[in-house]
């Protein structure tokens, strides 16, 4: 699927289940079985009173940097219905975000792993799962932030 339809997707679902991530205006950068990338964009509803981008509005992002790969790979489940949550939440703040930035979670073989043993187990399975989040006008490669946040998910048979 192409990158305008998964956000597309991505807003629809969130205009009816996540209003808070349709105001920010996430979109999706890349998306597979392993790593996703979703762009959350320099904007006056993402910025603090300094004109960087606001924690809240990072946070979101992460939230939905890591569970894209998990709500992907749960729909793949055969053996019943699945479903997502973040139980924890770590952030590290490096430096200002001050432009449109790109959170990207590459931890979609631990994912995988954690919802195949919730399927088979038919039990909840936690895994921390790691985001970066980078502004590529102003820094590159270099990260601003970083968050690791414990996924929960179960499937019901």
């Amino acid at each position: 699927m192409t990158q305008w339809k998964e956000t597309v997707l991505l807003r629809l679902y969130a205009l009816a289940k996540i209003p808070l991530i349709h105001v920010a205006g996430i979109s999706v950068e890349s998306i597979s079985d392993d790593s996703v990338s979703v762009k959350l964009p320099f904007r006056r509803v993402n910025r603090n009173h300094l004109g960087s981008m606001y924690f809240g509005a990072l946070c979101i992002g992460a939230d939905v940097a890591g569970g894209l790969i998990a709500q992907r790979l749960l729909s793949k489940v055969k053996r019943g219905k699945g479903s997502l949550i973040f139980k924890n939440f770590q952030a590290d703040f490096l430096k200002r975000p001050e432009g449109d930035t790109i959170l990207r979670c590459q931890d979609g073989p631990a994912i995988r792993d954690a919802v195949k043993r919730a399927e088979e187990a038919l039990e909840r399975v936690d895994t921390p799962v790691r985001i970066e989040a980078f502004v590529p006008s102003k820094f590159g490669d270099e990260p601003v932030a970083t968050f690791v946040l414990t996924l929960s998910v179960k499937v019901r048979a």
